[in-house]
């Protein structure tokens, strides 16, 4: 399989960490978030793994170099690494929030290869299956995890097959995730929290100057922000409407259907004020 390179642009807690405040004098303020809410909001975003202490500007580069048996090259032996990717560390997360983050590396790469992109969607579709990222499915069999599913996809990307060709085989891991979701329940508000601030941290790594300088992060970025979706349709009824609608304004600040990277991005500021504008909707755990 093609190689694919990925540069990993990290930014500094004080970039990343901009209050709304600041970003509603940016101009494209409509989907970004209202001016006033960003001082409240602000706080509720954490600083991106890996940047606690405030040093800005750190900067690493790595590849994106094939999948092989370790599938996202560069970060720990062959991939990602034990804890995932942005330093994350899967030992130390909850189930429920460990099958989040598969999850919407998962419907990037499906989005991506129903959209034509099987280069891109590759990565993606490695986390249920390679050895590298096996950290993130501890305990998932006794949800039922059904990993010949996605085992079946990989080999059909390898093959060179159109995702058209294996629809049904889609369907089933799209089926397979929600159903252990369901059973693995937790707290869906405590699930859109540790989503959003994971949305954050790889949004600002994603973009450089303006542009998409990693398309990796881009595209997890937005599955991310599809679990979510799917995470806020099990809050209380009186607020999951509202809930739904914002994370909609959230996604569509990607391209629509799937997240391959335009020319002009949404600049990250607006991002994280929409995901601010999400977390005050939800209830104090």
């Amino acid at each position: 399989m093609n190689p694919i390179l990925k540069k990993w642009t990290g930014l500094g807690v004080t970039a990343a960490l901009m209050g709304t405040t600041a970003l509603a004098g940016c101009g494209n303020g409509g989907q970004g978030g209202e001016q006033g809410e960003g001082e409240g909001a602000e706080s509720q975003i954490e600083a991106p793994a890996g940047e606690a202490g405030g040093e800005a500007g750190t900067t690493e580069t790595s590849a994106y170099a094939g999948e092989g048996e370790g599938g996202e090259m560069g970060e720990g032996e062959g991939g990602e690494g034990e804890g995932g990717e942005a330093g994350m560390d899967m030992a130390t997360l909850p189930l429920e929030h460990r099958l989040a983050f598969m999850s919407g590396h998962v419907q990037a790469g499906l989005a991506l290869y129903r959209a034509g992109q099987p280069e891109a969607a590759a990565p993606h579709l490695l986390h249920p299956v390679s050895e590298t990222h096996e950290a993130e499915r501890a305990g998932l069999d006794a949800l039922g995890f059904e990993p010949a599913i996605f085992e079946q996809v990989s080999v059909a990307l390898e093959e060179g097959r159109p995702a058209s060709e294996i629809e049904p085989q889609l369907q089933a891991a799209e089926e397979n995730l929600a159903m252990m979701a369901e059973k693995a329940g937790g707290d869906p508000a405590g699930i859109i929290r540790y989503l959003m601030n994971v949305i954050v941290e790889e949004y600002t790594i994603a973009i450089t100057d303006g542009a998409v300088s990693d398309p990796g992060e881009y595209q997890d970025a937005w599955g991310f922000a599809i679990v979510a979706r799917a995470a806020a349709a099990k809050l209380p009824e009186d607020i999951s409407a509202n809930v739904v609608a914002e994370i909609n304004e959230l996604i569509a600040l990607w391209p629509e259907d799937a997240p391959i990277p335009p020319e002009d991005p949404a600049p990250a500021g607006q991002v994280m004020a929409k995901t601010s504008e999400i977390l005050l909707l939800l209830p104090v755990s």
